[in-house]
């Protein structure tokens, strides 16, 4: 399955739900491109990827095409989580309430802050950064998030690695090295802002074209 199909799947899913809390138990390929901002021909393309074409005139299953999207995703179980780096991010994350109704179980925080250590977020005790290794064991965690500071960012995702972890979501403004079986989404809220400047900054050069 092409990258950018991937990409794309969990705003299909996102718009899924929408749909099926709204009670509807069809949709039309035209109806959730509309939703997700894809074109219906992207849509259709994507998920014949799934193995799912819906049925001329009448639309897609809402619920089995939702449980095909869960499933290549990975989401029919679910996956545990532990972030590393308890600040104003750490905290707000772990308040998040979208990890758990996406199918994920945030199961431990971990901070070297010692002023940190031992306080309860979220309903969760702030585990020592040394003892990294035996929290992603005892929990089970497969899946971390991190917020460090980018000057330690690259120890903590290597100690994650040996723990056993093979997904990373970094907010740490670091390149992060791992090795092949481990993914690695990194979300740098300054670059984008930067990116945004640009396009604001073109807008203005060319009288707002």
């Amino acid at each position: 399955m092409p990258p950018a199909t991937v990409a794309r799947l969990p705003g299909y899913l996102r718009a899924l739900e929408v749909v099926a809390a709204e009670g509807c138990v069809l949709t039309s390929s035209d109806e959730l491109a509309d939703r997700v901002g894809v074109t219906p021909a992207q849509l259709r393309k994507d998920l014949s990827f799934l193995g799912s074409y819906g049925v001329r005139g009448v639309g897609y299953d809402v619920a089995h095409l939702r449980e095909q999207v869960r499933v290549v995703l990975g989401l029919a179980d679910e996956r545990r989580v532990v972030l590393v780096g308890v600040g104003n991010l750490g905290h707000a994350l772990a308040n998040y309430a979208g990890i758990a109704q996406r199918g994920f179980a945030l199961v431990a925080l971990v901070d070297a802050d010692p002023r940190v250590v031992g306080t309860t977020v979220a309903g969760l005790v702030v585990q020592p950064a040394d003892r990294l290794a035996e929290v992603v064991a005892s929990t089970g965690a497969t899946i971390a998030v991190l917020t460090t500071p980018a000057t330690v960012a690259q120890d903590v995702c290597d100690r994650l690695v040996a723990a056993g972890v093979v997904g990373i979501l970094t907010f740490a403004p670091a390149a992060l090295r791992v090795p092949p079986h481990v993914d690695v989404r990194a979300v740098d809220v300054a670059s984008e802002l930067q990116i945004l400047a640009f396009h604001e900054a073109r807008r203005a050069a060319t009288g707002g074209a």
